[in-house]
């Protein structure tokens, strides 16, 4: 004879089985991707040159940034276009635009990746203005692909998708991310949240995390935004 409790996880998954998902996440952590796009290059074009250890700050700011970001865009090339394929027809060039967009971001940190082991070296005024004009390509590229998909593809996933599959996200992110990078990624994330959003995004970490987040993740997060941040312009 089933229990409440098993009565409880049955209904709460058959929910999540047809429940439409809240795209509204997304639009949030798109901020944090614009926020950190747009201080790289304004950061690093202004870095004195030879100051090869405020190069190796923001250069191991970007290869976290580049992580963060790449861990994003997989999960959405594993969970999020394979189903939308599957049961959209007219708006099929639509997540066609998606891929190739996230193959442009790729190649953009790609570019920006191989440009910045020489700035690192001997932070020259040369290679740093290489470096900030590849990571500023990057960024109307970047900003080209969030824009469509905040207006155009995250309606249709509203649409086609139930709460359990859009889930499957924020879980491939968890899963394949490095653990000690987690705290870092939830800070960039909640740095520019309201608070409605900011406590729907920590309502679905586990306690243990949020605990861990409020005692060591944030202040950890704000000791290095300061060094990382150093000099730069409020906005």
């Amino acid at each position: 004879m089933k229990t409440t409790r098993q009565r409880t996880a049955r209904a709460a998954r058959a929910h999540r089985n047809t429940a439409p998902p809240d795209t509204h996440e997304m639009v949030v952590i798109h901020r944090g991707l614009r926020r950190e796009a747009r201080l790289l290059v304004e950061l690093i074009a202004a870095v004195p040159p030879g100051d090869t250890a405020r190069a190796r700050v923001l250069g191991d700011h970007f290869r976290d940034y580049r992580l963060g970001l790449t861990g994003h865009h997989h999960g959405e090339d594993e969970h999020l276009w394979p189903p939308l394929m599957a049961r959209v027809d007219l708006e099929a060039d639509l997540v066609l635009r998606m891929e190739a967009q996230h193959e442009r971001v790729a190649a953009s940190l790609a570019a920006a990746e191989e440009a910045l082991p020489a700035w690192e070296r001997r932070a020259g005024e040369t290679e740093r203005d290489t470096l900030a004009s590849v990571l500023a390509e990057h960024r109307a590229v970047l900003l080209e692909h969030l824009d469509d998909e905040e207006e155009e593809l995250l309606p249709l996933a509203a649409r086609h998708l139930s709460a359990y599959e859009w889930d499957r996200l924020g879980e491939h992110f968890l899963t394949s991310t490095p653990k000690p990078k987690l705290l870092f990624f939830l800070g960039l994330v909640l740095e520019d949240a309201d608070r409605a959003e900011r406590a729907a995004m920590l309502a679905a970490v586990p306690l243990a995390g949020r605990l861990l987040w409020h005692t060591v993740g944030r202040p950890a997060y704000a000791r290095r935004m300061r060094t990382v941040r150093r000099g730069s312009a409020p906005r």
